[in-house]
C-alpha cells in the first residue's frame, strides 16, 4: 500500500511498510498473551474473554473452512471461552448483485457448524439480519471514522479488486465499520484472524477508543478487542489457487463421496509421471499433496515420496480416500442435521434471541451516552 504525505508531496511507502510491521509486532505480542490466557484457565482469572467470529453465507463451506476456522472454534469453545459466531448474511450484498438463496446457504452453514462440533448450548450462533441493533450501532460508529481511513483499508481494496471492476459500493466501503459493530455489539474481546484481516481489528480498536473519548467522557465503556492471530493451514484449491466452490476447485463439506471422487477425477495435474512437491512449478500437484497431508497428518513431501512413480492416478486415488475417509463422520452428522431444518431454525432463533438481548443492552448504553433517550 502506498501512502502519500500531501504536506511534503513525498511518497512514504517505506514508512507505511515500517508502520505495518510495527503494528503487526504489537498485535502479535497481544495475541501471544491471549493464547496463553485461553490455554490456561487459572491465568485467565477474572479476565473476561468473549470471542466473536463468523462467515458470510455466500456458498457451501469447504475443507478450507474446516481446517482454517471450524476446528479452532471448537477448540476455543471446548476451553470454556464464551463464543459468538456470526452468520453475516447482510454482508453477502457488499460486493455482488446476485446473492443467491441466502436462507439455504445459512442453514447449510449452520449444519456444518454443528457437525464440526460447535455446541449451541455453549456457543451463540446468530444471523446478522436478526439483530437490527447492530445496524443502529453502525450509524453512530460511522461518525468516528473518516472517508480516507476507509478507502485505504487494505481489506476493502482486496475485496474491491476481486469484484472484477464492479464500482465500490457504500456498503463495501463501510464494511470495516459494520464489522466493528458486529464485534462491539456483543462486547467481543477476542477476534480470531489471519494477518491479512488485522486492519479490520485495528479499525475496531480505534472506534472503541474514539467512542470512549468522544461520547463516554473517557469511561472505558467499550474494551478495545484484540486479534487472536491464527496460523491458518494452507488449504489451496485443487488447481493451486484459493479454494472456492464457485470456481469448481474446492471440495464442499456437504458433498457426497461420489461427488468428491468426481470433482477430484476432473482436476488437472500435469504430464510428469513422478510425483514431487514443487509448489511453484507444479501448483496443482502440490495442492493435492497438501490436502492429503492435512487429512493424514503427513508432510506433503512425505506423501509425494510415498506415491513416487505412481503418477497422477495414484495421487488422485490417495486424495479421494483421504478426503472421503476424513470427512465421513462430519458428513454423517451433517446429513442428519440437514434432514431436520426445523431443528436448525430453532438453534438459530435461540442464538438470535441471545445475541439480540446483549446487543439491545449495548445499544441502550450507547444511546444513554449519546443523550438519545426520549
Amino acid at each position: 500500500m502506498t501512502v502519500t504525505d500531501t504536506t511534503q508531496g513525498a511518497d512514504t511507502t517505506e514508512d507505511a511498510a515500517l508502520h505495518a510491521d510495527a503494528s503487526y509486532a504489537v498485535s502479535h505480542a497481544r495475541s501471544q498473551t491471549l493464547h496463553e490466557l485461553i490455554d490456561d484457565p487459572q491465568a485467565r482469572g477474572r479476565d473476561r474473554l468473549r470471542v466473536l467470529t463468523g462467515d458470510r453465507p455466500t456458498g457451501p463451506l469447504h475443507i478450507g473452512h474446516l481446517f482454517a476456522t471450524l476446528k479452532s472454534r471448537v477448540a476455543i469453545q471446548d476451553k470454556g471461552i464464551d463464543t459468538f459466531i456470526l452468520v453475516a448474511d447482510y454482508q453477502v450484498i457488499t460486493d455482488r448483485d446476485s446473492i443467491g438463496d441466502v436462507r439455504a446457504a445459512t442453514l447449510g452453514q449452520l449444519a456444518d457448524y454443528l457437525a464440526s462440533g460447535i455446541d449451541p448450548e455453549r456457543s451463540t450462533i446468530f444471523a446478522h439480519s436478526a439483530v437490527p441493533e447492530v445496524g443502529q450501532l453502525t450509524l453512530s460508529f460511522l461518525s468516528l471514522v473518516s472517508d480516507a481511513e476507509l478507502r485505504r483499508n487494505p481489506t476493502v481494496k482486496d475485496e474491491l479488486a476481486a469484484t472484477d471492476g464492479r464500482p465500490l459500493s457504500g456498503l463495501l466501503l463501510t464494511y470495516p465499520v459494520h464489522q466493528a459493530a458486529d464485534i462491539l455489539s456483543v462486547h467481543g474481546t477476542v477476534v480470531p484472524v489471519g494477518r491479512d484481516q488485522l486492519p479490520h481489528v485495528e479499525q475496531t480498536r480505534a472506534i472503541a477508543r474514539r467512542f470512549n473519548q468522544r461520547y463516554a467522557a473517557g469511561e472505558q465503556y467499550f474494551r478495545a478487542p484484540d486479534a487472536l492471530l491464527t496460523e491458518l493451514p494452507v488449504v489451496p484449491g485443487l488447481d493451486g489457487k484459493k479454494m472456492s466452490t464457485s470456481r469448481g476447485n474446492g471440495i464442499s463439506l456437504g458433498m457426497t463421496a461420489d461427488e468428491t471422487a468426481a470433482r477430484i477425477r476432473k482436476a488437472r495435474t500435469d504430464s510428469e509421471r513422478r510425483i514431487t512437491f514443487e509448489p511453484d512449478r507444479r501448483p496443482e500437484v502440490a495442492s493435492m499433496l497438501r490436502i492429503v497431508g492435512l487429512f493424514t497428518g503427513e508432510a506433503p513431501e512425505a506423501v509425494a515420496a510415498r506415491i513416487g512413480d505412481g503418477g497422477a492416478a495414484v495421487l488422485k486415488r490417495e486424495l479421494t480416500a483421504a478426503v472421503n475417509d476424513g470427512l465421513a463422520p462430519h458428513r454423517e452428522r451433517r446429513a442428519a442435521l440437514a434432514a431436520d431444518p426445523a431443528y436448525l431454525e430453532s438453534v438459530l432463533r435461540e442464538g438470535n434471541a441471545r445475541a439480540r438481548e446483549v446487543a439491545t443492552r449495548t445499544l441502550d448504553d450507547v444511546h444513554d451516552r449519546l443523550g438519545l433517550h426520549y
